[in-house]
């Protein structure tokens, strides 16, 4: 058992997805620091100068605070605010795997294209030039 778990972990594919979580794990990091940091306060300034993070409901009469955090000590909140801005979060990220998925296979449909363009362009090996010189000449008599 020791061994098959081995030759599981070492395979290319485990691997490849423990980067990848890694770094997926570490582009989240930096998506949301580009929506809470960038892009929020932008939008807040567009909309009147509002922060989006401390919007919520309250869903119970003892809550008095006004912002978030502390109405979260107080008892149960609808935190609206905090949901438009992890929707916004999922937005932006989702359009960039699309572009980053985009432009590769634009790029391997580019490979592709000029490997096959290579292979007809090439000229066929010696010995086949030469067989087919003999096969040639055979015909013509």
């Amino acid at each position: 058992m020791l061994n098959e778990f081995k030759t599981f972990v070492a395979r290319g594919n485990v691997m490849d997805l423990a980067v990848g979580v890694i770094i997926g794990g570490a582009f989240g990091l930096i998506v949301n620091s580009l929506v809470a940091d960038i892009v929020m306060p932008i939008v807040g300034v567009v909309f009147g100068g509002f922060d989006f993070s401390n919007y919520f409901l309250p869903l119970s009469s003892k809550v008095t605070a006004t912002s978030l955090a502390a109405a979260r000590e107080q008892g149960a909140v609808f935190a609206y605010g905090n949901f438009i801005t992890v929707v916004i979060n999922f937005v932006i990220l989702a359009w960039i795997i699309f572009l980053m998925v985009k432009g590769v296979n634009t790029l391997r449909k580019s490979l592709e294209r000029q490997e096959a363009a290579a292979t007809e362009a090439a000229p066929p090996p010696a010995d086949i030039q030469l067989l087919t010189e003999i096969r040639d000449l055979l015909k013509t008599r």
